[in-house]
């Protein structure tokens, strides 16, 4: 069944966002030192935004809200088979509020940016696979 045109408009742009915020974070992977802080919370960005983006593309409405196991949850309504998806995207969720403020000592590793980024690359491009193309970017 075709999908109404103004909802894949608006699920494209999800993930046009999302992908905005996947490229920021590998950019900053470029400063010198890196934005470690920032590449995480883009990391959790991401993240939320394509499961928001599928979200949207299955009508389901949901909270403004950034916690990543929440919006799992909602996904797992829709699609079950993205539970070991989302349990481990979960803790992404830390990234939306954690090192955003300056001046925290608390910042992390350039490990620590790796990993979030890399899951939320795989968040991007599994939830994906499971949409029609022509609501890819």
């Amino acid at each position: 069944m075709p999908h109404d045109p103004a909802l894949l408009v608006e699920t494209r742009s999800w993930f046009v966002r999302t992908l905005q915020d996947l490229g920021a974070a590998a950019h900053e992977f470029t400063a010198e030192p890196p934005f470690l802080a920032d590449i995480v919370f883009h990391a959790q960005q991401a993240a939320e935004k394509a499961l928001k983006g599928f979200l949207t593309l299955h009508s389901t409405p949901f909270w403004k809200t950034h916690n990543l196991e929440e919006i799992g949850e909602q996904c797992l309504r829709v699609e079950p088979t993205l539970r070991p998806l989302v349990d481990r995207a979960g803790p992404l969720t830390k990234y939306a509020w954690k090192f955003r403020n300056r001046g925290d000592p608390d910042e992390p590793t350039r490990d620590d940016a790796e990993r979030p980024l890399a899951l939320a690359r795989e968040v991007f491009e599994t939830v994906l696979l499971r949409l029609p193309p022509d609501v890819r970017p």
